[in-house]
């Protein structure tokens, strides 16, 4: 269990990020087509998980514009936005957003959250994801890792393409 921090309140999620070194776990999420996709469905590729509770706040919006606009100077390398917002929600974002480089995934149907150890299980955000990225690399290895201290606080992008400049 890891404690973040919203509105200045202590948060509590379900466990710890997968560590640095360690082979990610595989997941199942949902993509815009309803389908369940897993690590597999990228093999071969470096991939970013931007971890968010939801597209529809300002942060998470900020965030997944952001990796939209570095994803194209990324190579090998897929930026999957993940929240538990449902596929429909993320697709119109995306869609109103212009954003074709990112590739939004919902938790919705998936223990996703639990596994990766970000599912925030208190409070009134209870149930919604912490906000985290996750790097990892073609072999599925774990290169990077930050759960992100306040909610409320966008990720530190510099670092994330450090490792993928590394």
């Amino acid at each position: 269990m890891a404690t973040i921090k919203f509105q200045g309140k202590d948060l509590n999620t379900s466990g710890e990020l997968p560590t640095v070194g360690s082979q990610a776990p595989d997941f199942s999420l949902v993509s815009s087509r309803l389908k369940n996709v897993s690590l597999a469905s990228y093999a071969g590729k470096r991939k970013v998980l931007s971890i968010v509770p939801s597209l529809d706040t300002p942060t998470c919006a900020a965030s997944t514009r952001l990796f939209n606009q570095k994803a194209d100077a990324m190579d090998n390398t897929v930026v999957l936005v993940i929240s538990a917002d449902l596929p429909f929600a993320q697709v119109r974002f995306c869609e109103s957003e212009g954003l074709k480089d990112v590739t939004p995934l919902s938790t919705f149907r998936s223990d996703f959250a639990k596994e990766y150890g970000v599912e925030i299980t208190d409070t009134v955000l209870a149930g919604l994801t912490a906000r985290a990225v996750v790097v990892i690399d073609e072999s599925d290895k774990v290169i990077y890792n930050e759960l992100v201290a306040e909610v409320a606080e966008e990720p530190n992008y510099e670092s994330v393409l450090d490792v993928l400049k590394g």
